[in-house]
């Protein structure tokens, strides 16, 4: 079999020098053991660096055949950048498989993976089996995160992320999502196909920092919600509904007891109930508004990345 294997970069110059180094020896060991074609390589992905990240790639593919990358015209997000290296893959491979440069995922999955796919999975998703190595506050944001993406009805497997092979079957489905809003989280169990999992330990990070920072990861949680679950917008109608229902027994019942003399002033009830209706008014408003404007980005069709340059 032919295999690719993507890894998206963004400033990662002090981590690709080990990366090459054990994708070099993991690449050797499977072609000496006739699991993978020589033809197999390793894709980088740059995805817009401003350090020497793409100078890198050029060396090492100028050394070592075996690697090769693709440069984007600008930075365009891990999703997008995994996105492209996946369908420059396709045309090539049998199955590709995607990880992080930093190499925390481990690689040695990549032998079971291989297996799985020679017994006829399609996709085979690597599975962390515990977070030890995470603080207390990213396992519970982690955590939480998956629970979160269950309870609006958005399927994911859980303890995943991008670490993962695909066939070239799979790969070619994939490319009959025309979405502007990635999550390939959520889009590739939609897929179907014979599936299987791989569990693994997460390493520690063995240089440089992450570049997947709070802000990012907040961002990918809402794309994952809004772009496959319309759960919240059905959530804010029901509360809509109820509070409004309350508001007007609330209501009759101020004026009930206004009749009977029983209670005076009650303009300062009304004024709290129509502020907190009002409230609830915007906030629907402001989701509603968030799946309109994808739909708007949808309706452009702009593409979601633009290859500037590619190793030979």
């Amino acid at each position: 079999m032919i295999l690719y294997t993507v890894i998206p970069c963004y400033n990662e110059e002090k981590v690709l020098p080990e990366t090459i180094r054990v994708m070099t020896e993991k690449y050797e060991s499977l072609i000496q053991r006739k699991m993978i074609s020589e033809k197999s390589r390793v894709l980088f992905v740059d995805d817009g660096s401003f350090d020497d990240t793409w100078e890198t790639i050029c060396e090492a593919h100028k050394k070592n055949e075996i690697f090769c990358g693709i440069k984007l015209s600008r930075n365009r997000g891990h999703q997008n950048a995994l996105l492209a290296g996946l369908m420059e893959a396709k045309e090539f491979c049998d199955a590709a498989i995607s990880v992080d440069a930093d190499l925390q995922d481990d690689i040695d999955a990549i032998d079971e993976m291989v297996e799985k796919f020679g017994e006829g999975r399609d996709i085979v998703y690597g599975v962390r089996n515990k977070r030890s190595t995470d603080r207390f506050m990213k396992r519970f944001t982690a955590e939480g995160y998956y629970r979160l993406m269950e309870f609006f009805g958005t399927h994911i497997i859980f303890n995943h992320a991008d670490y993962r092979l695909m066939s070239k079957k799979a790969l070619e489905a994939l490319s009959e999502f025309d979405e502007v809003n990635l999550f390939l989280r959520g889009m590739v169990p939609m897929l179907g196909f014979k599936t299987a999992k791989v569990y693994y330990e997460r390493r520690e990070r063995f240089a440089g920092e992450s570049k997947y920072s709070v802000g990012k990861m907040i961002d990918l949680a809402w794309n994952g919600i809004t772009s496959f679950s319309v759960k919240p917008v059905d959530m804010i109608l029901f509360a809509g509904v109820l509070i409004a229902g309350f508001s007007v027994l609330a209501m009759f019942i101020l004026l009930v007891l206004t009749l009977f003399g029983v209670l005076k002033g009650a303009t300062g009830w009304i004024i709290a109930s129509v502020f907190l209706c009002t409230g609830i008014n915007l906030t629907a408003l402001g989701v509603v508004g968030q799946y309109v404007c994808r739909a708007y980005l949808e309706a452009k069709h702009r593409p979601k990345y633009i290859i500037e340059e590619k190793t030979e």
